[in-house]
């Protein structure tokens, strides 16, 4: 059994529009955009990276805005809904704000005894603010939102499966306990994580598979503390027969990613470097950051990317 994930650190989406996307996340939910950058593999799309002042694992959000990239089709084997940990009392804020913004999906809920405001993204994204009431993390604070509604994170994630048997015993070998099941949902946690502690399953083994567009998750990364940890997790998750990638530098984290048997794409993260390894504290997010691969081709990738307005 691992013992070095701490939690979630970050979790990867799809989105149409990149300016849409970085309103949503900045002025509709008040979080703070940590980096302006490219996708690895295509530097002509953005990614987008919102978080806490200094994009502490576990409270990332980020996003590969594709121009005119079709809708996704919700299904099995993918992440179904992010969970974001607000402060005990503050659902009627955000019901309030979200509602005067014109957020789409409000819906008030209560999963595994915890009060949720359930809500789509601009994509159709399915998210959830989760009051908690013994968050310790400092969240970012807006203009219009303070200390007692900010998002302090992520409080979990939940996954769609047809069949949950494999994937239940993959979490448990990741060190995840088993803590609660009602009907087909099965809530698993992280001991001692991060405050991003929360994996929950749904089983629905007659619906469709989901189809990737906006609005999908495409991976959900999970926490470990640097590079040693993160070599043991490989090597382990390799001995057990999962088909585990190289180490990859992404610039502001390394990171290894696995196919599990559900269908949903794991990727485990380290704590190090930080987003503010090549921007300081006060300006992440301003510029756009570039791998050095690219960097000799700033001038073209500028002239594709549609600029951001803050």
């Amino acid at each position: 059994m691992l013992t070095q994930i701490k939690g979630l650190h970050h979790v990867t989406s799809l989105a149409a529009d990149a300016q849409e996307n970085s309103d949503f996340f900045t002025k509709t939910l008040g979080l703070r955009r940590i980096k302006k950058t490219v996708n690895f593999d295509a530097p002509e799309v953005y990614h987008l990276y919102y978080g806490d002042q200094v994009g502490t694992p576990g409270t990332v959000m980020t996003y590969f805005p594709f121009p005119h990239i079709a809708a996704g089709r919700p299904g099995t084997g993918e992440v179904g809904e992010t969970y974001f940990a607000v402060p005990k009392g503050s659902l009627a804020y955000w019901k309030g704000r979200l509602d005067g913004l014109g957020v789409k999906g409000l819906q008030e809920a209560e999963v595994f005894g915890e009060k949720r405001l359930r809500f789509s993204g601009p994509d159709k994204d399915g998210f959830s603010l989760v009051e908690v009431d013994d968050d310790r993390r400092e969240g970012w604070l807006h203009d219009e939102i303070g200390t007692a509604e900010a998002i302090r994170g992520f409080h979990g994630a939940s996954m769609r499966l047809k069949d949950a048997g494999a994937t239940r015993e993959l979490l448990r070998f990741m060190g995840y306990e088993e803590v609660e099941s009602k009907g087909n949902w099965s809530r698993f946690a992280i001991p001692g994580g991060n405050g991003a502690d929360f994996i929950d399953i749904q089983t629905l083994s007659g619906a469709d598979y989901a189809r990737q567009g906006a609005g999908s998750v495409h991976h959900i990364a999970f926490a470990v503390e640097n590079r040693a940890a993160q070599l043991e997790a490989r090597k382990a998750l390799l001995d057990t027969g999962y088909q585990v990638t190289p180490v990859i530098d992404r610039d502001y984290f390394w990171a290894i990613y696995f196919r599990t048997p559900g269908g949903v794409l794991f990727e485990i993260a380290t704590n190090e470097p930080g987003f503010d390894r090549d921007e300081d504290t006060a300006h992440l997010g301003e510029a756009l950051k570039l791998p050095t691969r690219y960097e000799p081709f700033r001038e073209k990738i500028e002239q594709i990317l549609e600029p951001i307005k803050d």
